[in-house]
């Protein structure tokens, strides 16, 4: 039987689809120079069109560009107190559209109705902050050396920027990116993921209603090759913030290099949970296992990896065992379930074959791994989340990023043998550590080579810390705190002589 919520978003859903969305340049919705458009279906029904979208082209980038370049030269110039009143306002409106937005997002992601409307509050949050940061762009005023100078540093908006997100977050994502782009006085041209532009439709139209004024924010959807490409590489933007794979991150960043254009990058993970001691596992476990398998593991700041000394091994993988039993899989609209299906069947694939090479190199699977695909589970791309044990550093699963559902557990022989496993990968995004003992957790602090550290908790975010990572996890300025001015702002010194 569909409880009321769930009814509420399948009747929904039934009057919102099959609709054809344009690109918004300079205030107007358009359709792409190609005539060409490219359907978008229900991550949990693949025979369900949600919508068509524009299959943008270069000349589509370079009018946005265009649009955004102008706009510009009047938006830098507003008072920032007056910038923040506006995206303040955006972010009301998120709220006040939180329910519509998560039906959207469920529907084109996959992830479960609760985690949608945590995402579109996250957003929300996200953009208050950065409202009050309009009011904060400081400059500093130094002692002259000379009688007669004064000496001054000074912030100034760094141009157009190019926002390129991920599926994964359709809608805090791009937040991440306007907000502060609105908030220190840059233009935005956004293209969302092929697979989730739906949500970014009304986050335009939000926007556009905020009062943000033509051409501040431009959106084009379409491939990376015909968007993204040609947007990166525009001599009119002057800064690119992308978040994706490591791999793309650095061929934007040799792109970006040769114009000598500021980057933003937040790149893959491979996040360990260090377990040194513990009185519950239980409670450890209700940690770990959340931070594992929330939006169906495709979190770049997924747990991936538990990392437990051998004494406490065995008591900590059956609480894992046990905890893991609480996951219910099944499609959105299900009020009770705990995880969604994955973005689509490829990657389900993809993700199994890492679990194939995992027990092929050794590792043990102790729960789930199977993929589902009867009854409620065919139209969708739903897999049993796995955990595998005896998983050592040397295999596949241990060092590169999965990005879905699947958890490993590694022995280690000490505290020094943990820290050493946690760092030995190519990512250093995130880490959890658990441990009664103050000097321990300082010591993983320290030396832990990653961009953000939770202690005793998992890898759960705030709205106002800054948000980034180290190695192959990050490059450029921290995004959502206020090391965002890094990027979004140029820095100028001013001596004035009198």
């Amino acid at each position: 039987m569909i409880s009321t919520t769930n009814k509420d978003m399948l009747e929904w859903l039934d009057t919102h689809i099959e609709k054809s969305y344009g690109n918004f340049i300079d205030g107007e919705w358009k359709e792409t120079f190609s005539g060409s458009t490219f359907p978008l279906y229900n991550a949990a029904n693949k025979h369900q069109v949600l919508g068509y979208f524009q299959n943008s082209t270069e000349v589509d980038v370079d009018q946005a560009v265009e649009a955004a370049h102008h706009a510009f030269k009047s938006w830098s110039k507003v008072p920032g107190p007056e910038r923040g009143a506006i995206i303040f306002r955006f972010a009301d409106l998120l709220e006040q559209n939180a329910e519509e937005l998560s039906y959207m997002l469920s529907a084109e992601q996959g992830k479960a109705l609760a985690e949608s409307k945590g995402e579109v509050l996250r957003a929300a949050k996200e953009a208050r902050f950065c409202a009050g940061e309009a009011s904060r762009i400081e400059g500093d005023t130094l002692p002259g050396e000379r009688a007669n100078v004064t000496s001054s540093t000074m912030r100034q908006p760094i141009g157009v920027v190019a926002a390129i997100a991920p599926w994964n977050f359709p809608v805090v994502t791009p937040v991440r990116k306007i907000a502060p782009a609105l908030a220190y006085g840059c233009t935005v041209v956004y293209k969302p993921a092929s697979a989730t532009p739906w949500t970014s439709v009304k986050l335009m139209q939000l926007l556009e209603k905020s009062g943000v004024p033509k051409g501040v924010v431009n959106f084009i959807s379409g491939s990376g090759s015909k968007v993204g490409t040609p947007l990166i590489n525009h001599p009119l933007v002057k800064g690119i913030s992308f978040t994706g794979s490591t791999d793309l991150g650095i061929q934007i960043n040799e792109r970006a290099a040769r114009r000598l254009v500021k980057t933003q990058l937040e790149l893959g993970g491979k996040n360990p949970a260090v377990v040194l001691d513990f009185d519950n596992a239980e409670d450890i476990a209700k940690q770990i296992v959340p931070a594992a398998f929330a939006c169906s593991g495709q979190r770049c700041t997924s747990l991936s990896r538990v990392i437990v000394v051998k004494d406490k091994k065995q008591e900590l993988t059956e609480a894992l065992l046990k905890e893991l039993q609480n996951i219910k899989v099944g499609p959105s609209w299900q009020s009770d379930i705990s995880m969604g299906p994955l973005i689509n069947q490829q990657h389900l694939e993809s993700v199994q074959e890492y679990l194939s090479a995992g027990i092929r190199e050794g590792a043990k699977l102790l729960y789930g791994g199977e993929v589902l695909n009867t009854g409620q589970f065919a139209d969708g791309a739903y897999m049993q989340p796995a955990l595998l044990d005896s998983v050592t550093p040397q295999m596949r699963v241990a060092g590169e990023e999965i990005f879905g559902p699947v958890l490993c557990v590694m022995e280690a022989e000490d505290q020094e043998d943990a820290l050493d496993i946690a760092n030995s990968v190519s990512y250093g995004l995130a880490a959890s550590v658990f441990t009664s003992q103050f000097s321990a957790a300082h010591q993983f602090v320290q030396e832990s080579e990653v961009g953000m550290v939770h202690v005793n908790h998992g890898t759960a975010s705030a709205a106002h810390m800054p948000f980034g990572g180290w190695k192959h996890s990050g490059f450029g300025a921290y995004s959502i705190g206020k090391s965002n001015i890094d990027f979004f702002t140029d820095l100028k010194a001013v001596y004035y002589q009198y």
